[in-house]
This record gives structure tokens, C-alpha cells and sequence, in this order.
């Protein structure tokens, strides 16, 4: 296991270069730059837009300009950001941006399996019965429903019908403005999972819809294997028939899915996170999209690419956990 997890290590390397090299020129393929708003800008003066221009090569060819960024790159320069003048990273992880977006990652994930899974196991063993087919619908309604939209509706049956305000509750954020500058204490603490919860149902959603259906699909075909009757024909307990033999191999293709689903939740809901006002690096690589701030957006593809890459590596320890058939030595 140790081998491969070098080698898998190493493949990043290359994987991130051909990425780097994609993603740049797709960004020189679009149609302006941030030069061409620059010199509209009054504030921005004409030594500063030929200070860039001389530091990223932006008069030279394309190949040239990739140079000068990749070689930046290789010692730790990321360059700075063209609107904030700010370094690359400190631009998309200032204050607790990634702080805050690894936590509701990993949070979002783990509520999502622990619900998704057992829900789909069920919905599987009681198949075409009256609770099977509320669990459809409600998986379909959850995946049909955008985020933001959810994120709205939500937000209005705080605020209107249930009026949390009365009881001194804010919406939005992750903290109420008087425990900004306060201490830690079980009410601060308290008050983060206030704010958390509605993120943790709008964008765990999509995902936990998606997994039930997979779930029961996968289930379902399981249950019809040929070891699976040999299983039941030997008198063990459907229990043991369902959770032992069944459920540890119809759950593979999820395992592998958990290596999307990271740098999904990472990068993504985007416009969830401006709804809800939550300070994530996808907010701060959605402005700087919006601005064509190109060292910004280099900086935050490497920055999912690597999520991806690594999100697939852990989806394949967890397969060699769950399925002892699979070995990578």
C-alpha cells in the first residue's frame, strides 16, 4: 500500500501539469482580459497595468506568458492577484475561507452518508411498499430542486413563517454579529451550529438524493446475485444476508463516487454560498472569475484539481477497506 500511495503521489505531478496547461489556455480563450477593464478603471494607473504586464509577460504569446507563470509556480509563486494586489492564496483563503470550506466539506459528506445510505438500504429492502415510494418521490424532489433555490425557500420560512428573529436568531453567515469579537463559549459554539444546519440540508441534498437512489439500485441488483440465494438457502438471517454479504458489495460504486463528491462540495454551490453568505474559497474564485483575475483563477483550479486528485485517492483506500478482493501492490 505504501508503493502505491507514492506512485499515486507522483502521478499528481504530471496530472497537474496537464491540467495547469488546459486550464490556461482556456483562459486565454476568452474573449477580454483584465487589462481591458483595468485601463477603464480611473483608479488604476498606467505604471501599475505596466508592472504586470512586464512581470506576466501579458504582451507576449501565450506559450511565454504559460512560462513565466509555470516557472513562478515551481518556486512557490503564485503570483498576485490583479485586482486585490494581494498574493494568489492569501485572495481565494483570506481570513477562514479554507478553514471554513474543508469543515463544511467533510461535515456536509459525512451527514450525508451516515442519512443517505441506511435510508437507500431500506428503501431496497421494501421495495414498490407505500414508505419505498415516498422515498422515491422525496429523492427525485431533491434532486430536481436547485440548491440556491432550496437555499431561498429556506431562508424565507426562517425569516417569515417561523420568524427566528423574534427569539434573537440571525439567518445567513455562520455567526450572529454579537459573537463576532466575543470568546469561545457553548453559545458561540451553540450558535456556529445555528448557522450550519441550513447549510448542511441545502447542499447535502443534492448529494444524499443521488446516493439513495444509487444505493437502492445497486442494492437491488445485489440481492438478485447468485451468492446471495445461496446466502439465504443456508438459513442465515435476512439481516445477515442484507448488511454482510450484500450491502459490502453493492456499496463499491459509492465508494468510488466519495472521490467526486469532495471536490464537488468543495468547489461548488457556488451560488448557494452567496445566498447564504458563506465565506468559502468557491465564493472568492466565483468574484475573481467575474473580474478574469487570471493569477487568481490559475491558483484556485490547481487548488480543486488537487482536491480531485486527492479525493480519488481516498476513494480508493476505502475501496481496498470494504472489498478485501481489492489490492493495489
Amino acid at each position: 500500500m505504501l508503493t502505491y500511495i507514492i506512485r499515486r503521489t507522483l502521478y499528481m505531478i504530471p496530472l497537474l501539469l496537464v491540467v495547469s496547461l488546459i486550464s490556461f489556455s482556456l483562459i486565454k480563450l476568452m474573449p477580454g482580459d483584465y487589462l481591458t477593464t483595468a485601463r477603464m478603471n480611473p483608479q488604476i494607473t498606467e505604471e501599475t497595468l505596466n508592472q504586470q504586464i512586464a512581470r506576466y509577460g501579458l504582451d507576449r504569446p501565450f506559450i511565454v506568458q504559460y512560462w513565466f507563470w509555470l516557472k513562478n509556480v515551481v518556486q512557490g509563486d503564485f503570483g498576485t492577484s490583479f485586482d486585490t494586489r494581494m498574493p494568489v492564496f492569501k485572495t481565494l483563503f483570506f481570513g477562514s475561507r479554507l478553514m471554513w470550506t474543508v469543515i463544511i466539506a467533510t461535515t456536509t459528506l459525512v451527514l450525508t452518508w451516515i442519512i443517505a445510505i441506511p435510508i437507500g438500504i431500506y428503501s431496497a429492502t421494501h421495495q414498490y411498499k407505500p414508505s419505498d415510494h415516498v422515498v422515491t418521490f422525496f429523492g427525485f424532489l431533491g434532486l430536481s430542486i436547485p440548491n440556491f433555490f432550496f437555499a431561498l425557500v429556506l431562508l424565507w420560512l426562517l425569516v417569515v413563517i417561523f420568524r427566528v428573529g423574534d427569539y434573537g436568531l440571525g439567518v445567513g453567515g455562520l455567526l450572529d454579529t454579537r459573537y463576532f469579537d466575543a470568546p469561545m463559549s457553548l453559545a458561540k459554539i451553540g450558535n456556529y451550529l445555528w448557522h450550519l444546519w441550513p447549510i448542511w440540508v441545502v447542499i447535502g441534498t443534492g448529494g444524499m438524493a443521488g446516493l439513495i437512489r444509487l444505493m437502492r439500485g445497486n442494492l437491488l441488483d445485489t440481492l438478485t446475485l447468485p451468492y446471495v440465494q445461496t446466502a439465504r438457502s443456508k438459513g442465515l438471517k435476512e439481516r445477515v444476508v442484507i448488511y454482510k454479504h450484500a450491502v459490502r458489495n453493492a456499496i463499491n460504486p459509492l465508494v468510488t463516487v466519495l472521490g467526486l463528491s469532495l471536490p464537488g462540495l468543495v468547489g461548488g454551490s457556488v451560488i448557494t454560498a452567496i445566498v447564504l453568505n458563506i465565506p468559502t474559497v468557491g465564493r472568492a474564485y466565483f468574484a475573481a472569475l467575474q473580474r478574469q483575475d487570471e493569477p487568481v483563477i490559475m491558483g484556485g483550479l490547481l487548488f480543486f484539481s488537487l482536491f480531485l486528485l486527492i479525493g480519488n485517492v481516498i476513494a480508493d483506500f476505502l475501496l481496498a477497506w470494504v472489498d478485501p478482493r481489492i489490492r493495489y501492490d
